[in-house]
């Protein structure tokens, strides 16, 4: 059971005409929303063949991939699809120097050949129920907030045993939209045996890798394929031999489409995006562009050390392509954001419209007045009470708290059983199996610099730099060349060894020199967060937030407003658009296997293209998948809404069949999250035809297109 307590906009629909290009739809209010708008743009699907708790419908065959991503059932069989991306942590995980699953690819040729995905699990949504009412009731005779959490978890508690969870197979989320004015509990089936069954080589599902991350025209074949597996029941079961296929029925899978896509037809995607915050405020956003500058230098520096490492050793190539990968991807979102934020003048139209909104308070009734006048002061002060602090923490998390040697110490902050301390190692092989104790030397050197560049002469920063000045002359290299040499979790043999005297020395993992540094490093962090704790004027931001929002939905009342993203299940509909980013530069809506071919580069690891594929290539040899001008496509954009979680994402035609899978967005509007720019916001997807054209001529998978649905 997981507790999900998300504060987003309510949202609110109305029989006016939607824009087709922007929100991120609540499933059970479709009808509501298809006020003739989708019809118009030429959809045949209907809102019910799209979502139904009472039948078959589209939004059986959408699941929640891992944590973080979308996936799609698209055969009978359970036969999944996602990004690369998405999958590229399980794939990093079954990969060794031997079998380099990230570098050369893999696809089954049965069943017995899919790979157990240790830890990887898919939910289905079961159902999602409006319990307002029960929550306001709950919540009516609290006064602190102290009582108020606990009639949450009573009621939580309550709906979850009456949904049946059971903490390992149903899940109940309890989430709240626009700050509390309207609750949903939502169920998920979680499926917990998932087997990789093939991807391309990262010189295909990376192609482009951090150079074209982010943006159009793109090239990259970004998908991977995995099936549910499930007991013979066909219900959620842990990984056994026994296990079978998960059966899904006719309608909860996918139908694939090949007959492609013209501009401006209707298209549409359903997924999990993860968060959006349209509803930011100036003062928030010149707070966010200051912690993203942040994030941007360490990271800059961390990456720097962690490519040359991983470029010098396939092995460290191996063990550090998903941590690199997950750091740098954000890493280039958040430079994107704050160029897109001042590029489009993002705070000043949001400044315009606190001004709007305060004359409207001010022209307001007492009650409005009331409600609403002390809204934006409370964002405003909050927030500048917290941004230094705020920033210290974020330059603490990135940094120090970033050398992995410290963190793994951390299991001596823990009050421990001895005895049973042996019995933890099985949690840490995993990190010993992704760890270079040299590569983490460079980084833990390259960020203490950082840190004490930032805040050498602050109270705040941690005692070890005592140590470094005291101890080691200020010599950092020399303290943490001995720390390496000295520390007992530089590998799993010598953490090993430590277990087995550890009862009959109970300081030996305690007075270790990592978990003394790990422990300077979590008081400065406890430290600022007692800070930030004094800082706060009792819930003034959210409170703050929450009063902003829900005055500006009064104020436009009558306008179709959806909730802000909270990794609920959303559907946006929109066209296959082109778009210009400037003047005299227009984009088309498609690419194709030229461009891959054009961007070649023998010598930069991004932008290599594998002998196969080029004689594919050089040989014309595209089957089905090729368009009418023998052209082979590999992406194409749309005007879809959509973030962070929504990777993955199947790209819907008008009759609901699958085209592509969402993978990115687009440079030109990386504030999309705060501000949808309608002329300049597009989704970027992997062509389904090129996903088949790969497992099929290029894999030699083509014998799982035969257990799809494939409309030719």
């Amino acid at each position: 059971m997981k507790k999900r307590i998300l504060l987003t906009g309510l949202i609110l629909f109305t029989l006016l005409p939607l824009k087709a290009d922007e929100g991120m739809w609540l499933l059970p209010l479709l009808k509501e929303m298809n006020s003739g708008r989708m019809t118009e743009l030429g959809f045949e699907i209907t809102p019910d063949e799209i979502y139904n708790l009472n039948h078959s419908s589209t939004k059986d065959a959408i699941v929640i991939f891992g944590r973080g991503c979308t996936g799609e059932i698209v055969s009978k069989n359970g036969l999944l699809f996602t990004n690369h991306h998405c999958g590229y942590s399980n794939i990093q995980a079954l990969s060794s120097v031997e079998h380099n699953y990230l570098k050369d690819g893999y696809w089954a040729m049965n069943l017995n050949e899919e790979l157990p995905a240790k830890g990887l699990e898919v939910r289905f949504l079961e159902s999602f129920t409006d319990v307002t009412s029960k929550v306001e009731k709950a919540l009516s005779g609290s006064k602190s907030q102290e009582q108020k959490n606990k009639a949450y978890n009573t009621l939580y508690e309550k709906l979850c045993k009456k949904a049946g969870c059971d903490g390992k197979f149903i899940e109940g989320a309890l989430t709240s939209f626009y700050g509390g004015n309207k609750y949903y509990f939502i169920v998920y089936k979680v499926y917990k045996d998932v087997r990789f069954v093939g991807a391309p080589p990262s010189s295909i599902g990376k192609f482009g890798a951090d150079t074209d991350n982010w943006m159009w025209p793109r090239h990259t074949g970004d998908f991977s394929v995995f099936r549910v597996y499930a007991g013979k029941d066909n219900q959620p079961a842990e990984y056994s031999e026994e296990n079978v296929p998960y059966s899904a029925e006719e309608g909860n899978y996918l139908k694939i489409s090949l007959k492609g896509y013209q501009p401006e037809d209707p298209v549409m995607v359903m997924g999990y995006p993860g968060r959006t915050n349209r509803f930011a405020t100036s003062y928030e956003l010149d707070y966010q562009v200051s912690l993203n500058e942040r994030v941007i230098e360490i990271r800059t520096e961390r990456q720097k050390v962690l490519m040359e490492d991983m470029r010098r050793d396939p092995a460290i190539m191996i063990q550090y392509a998903s941590k690199y990968a997950s750091s740098s991807n954000g890493w280039k979102k958040y430079i994107g954001m704050n160029e897109t934020l001042d590029r489009l003048n993002v705070p000043s139209r949001r400044a315009a419209q606190e001004k709007d909104f305060t004359e409207w308070v001010q022209q307001g009734n007492k009650k409005r007045k009331d409600k609403y006048s002390l809204a934006l002061d409370k964002i405003s002060r909050s927030i500048e009470n917290k941004r230094d602090i705020e920033i210290y923490l974020t330059t603490l998390r990135e940094s120090l708290a970033n050398i992995e040697l410290f963190a793994i110490s951390s299991i001596a902050m823990n009050p421990l059983n001895y005895d049973s301390l042996s019995k933890y190692m099985g949690n840490v092989e995993n990190f010993y199996k992704d760890f270079s104790c040299e590569t983490d030397k460079k980084v833990a050197v390259k960020m203490i610099e950082l840190f004490r560049k930032f805040y050498g002469s602050s109270e705040l920063l941690p005692s070890l730099y005592n140590v470094i000045d005291s101890c080691y002359g200020s010599d950092i290299n020399a303290y943490v060349e001995d720390i390496y040499s000295r520390s007992i979790f530089t590998s799993m043999e010598k953490l090993s060894q430590a277990c087995k005297e550890a009862s009959a020395n109970n300081t030996i993992i305690t007075s270790d020199p990592a978990t003394q540094a790990y422990t300077t490093i979590s008081n400065a962090w406890q430290a600022g967060r007692n800070i930030l704790s004094q800082a706060q004027t009792g819930n003034d931001f959210s409170e703050g937030v929450k009063d902003y929002i829900a005055g500006t939905l009064e104020m436009r009342k009558g306008e179709p407003i959806y909730p802000d993203a909270n990794f609920t299940l959303r559907l946006t509909f929109g066209q296959v658009l082109p778009y210009s980013p400037r003047d005299g530069v227009i984009y088309d809506y498609y690419t194709t296997l030229d461009g891959v071919m054009a961007k070649e580069d023998p010598n930069n690891w991004e932008f290599e293209v594998p002998e196969k594929l080029k004689q594919l290539y050089k040989d014309k040899d595209f089957g089905e998948y090729a368009l009418p001008n023998g052209k082979l496509p590999v992406a194409f954009i749309s005007n879809l809404d959509i973030t962070g979680g929504n990777s993955g994402s199947p790209i819907m035609n008008g009759k609901g069949e699958l085209i592509g899978l969402a993978f990115d967005g687009n440079w030109d509007a990386m504030s999309g999250d705060i501000l949808f720019e309608p002329n300049y916001q597009r989704c970027i997807s992997i062509d389904v035809r090129y996903l088949l054209f790969i497992m099929d001529k290029f894999g030699g998978a083509g014998y799982l297109l035969d257990e799809m649905n494939i409309v030719r």
